[in-house]
């Protein structure tokens, strides 16, 4: 079985790599199979939801862009076919959601949304959301940083939550009336002031959300919007995902990626992976593996392992394969890209290209 992903980062270049899974025969492989010069840093890719040939790239940079790129399946060979502005500076999150594109961007606090035609080309669909205000980091919370959109769907109730590293909070959107996205209600984290929300995950009616700045996971009730009077949002619980932080580290260390892995016939538990960066250990940075809360442990996350990657700066990965048996992951300043596969139940995981 072989597959195939598309790799953007601090380069100029969207790559097409293939791994070919291992077998009783042969080891697991990773190669490269092409490459298309796009511009400046394309830190994000994604799928459209409509055409499994076209892809959104972020472009970083003061003058953000999203670039509809259509992709040759059998070469693996792009073309760009679509550019518009990100509607900020470094659009580091992009999600298509029911025919439509949302984008964060990080530097300038802003959110877009687009609405792509057939071909996948987008068209600016509402004013761009800008966000304001600071935390009590003065180095990295001089103003809202928004890092990711990401979507949460209970049956008719849908939202989009956008973590605010800048400012110590997850806006949550949802749409009014006339179909138009807006903030309706919020995600603080009073009692992790300067922790720097990046990423989210949400399992089993709970929020969990990776802090960048502090290395910590934490977990939040996350009751539905609704017009009725709601409840706020309530911490449930946090953990460090480091059980032993060097005593330093330069640059410091900070959380990356936040992803959870339901349950499946190969793997019974469910499990919560999160990245660790910038880690001075000679064998460089850590995947942190939580179990969620359950009815039997509602109270406390518990870290269950830190597998080693041997990258430097492991700023993203994602799961792939059967039952997710599969987990690549890329070293932004060392290390290339690797694929592990979940072992021991998906306590752990083992490098295999």
């Amino acid at each position: 079985m072989s597959y195939r992903f598309l790799v953007g980062g601090l380069t100029d270049s969207v790559t097409t790599l293939e791994f070919n899974a291992p077998s009783s025969k042969r080891p697991g492989e990773l190669s490269i199979v092409a490459s298309q010069k796009v511009g400046e840093c394309p830190g994000w890719v994604t799928q459209s939801e409509e055409d499994p040939s076209v892809f959104y790239a972020g472009k970083e940079g003061e003058d953000g862009r999203i670039l509809t790129l259509l992709y040759d399946s059998e070469t693996g060979k792009g073309e760009i076919i679509g550019d518009v502005s990100s509607g900020g500076d470094t659009p580091c999150s992009i999600l298509p959601l029911d025919g439509e594109v949302l984008v964060a961007n990080y530097m300038s606090g802003t959110v877009a949304v687009y609405e792509p035609d057939s071909k996948g080309k987008l068209t600016l669909k509402q004013p761009v959301f800008k966000f304001s205000g600071t935390g009590p980091n003065e180095v990295r919370q001089e103003g809202p940083h928004t890092h990711q959109v990401y979507p949460i769907c209970r049956g008719d109730h849908k939202e989009v939550l956008v973590p605010d590293l800048g400012t110590d909070l997850i806006y949550r959107l949802k749409k009014n009336e006339e179909g138009i996205w807006e903030v309706a209600g919020y995600v603080v984290f009073d009692e992790h002031s300067g922790g720097g929300p990046r990423h989210v995950v949400f399992y089993e009616n709970v929020l969990y959300t990776l802090l960048e700045l502090t290395l910590e996971l934490t977990a939040h009730t996350l009751p539905p919007l609704s017009t009725d009077v709601e409840s706020s949002p309530e911490l449930l619980a946090s953990a460090s995902t480091l059980t032993s932080p060097p005593a330093s580290s330069d640059p410091a260390m900070i959380g990356a990626e936040l992803l959870v892995a339901p349950p499946s016939a190969s793997y019974p538990n469910a499990y919560i992976y999160a990245s660790n960066r910038n880690d001075p250990h000679p064998e460089g940075d850590t995947i942190a593996i939580f179990k969620p809360l359950s009815s039997e442990n509602p109270g406390s996350l518990e870290l269950v392992n830190e597998v080693r990657t041997g990258l430097n700066h492991v700023k993203a990965f994602i799961f792939f394969g059967p039952d997710d048996r599969f987990l690549i992951a890329g070293g932004t300043f060392g290390g290339g890209i690797k694929v592990f596969e979940r072992v021991n139940g998906g306590v752990s995981l083992k490098e295999i290209a």
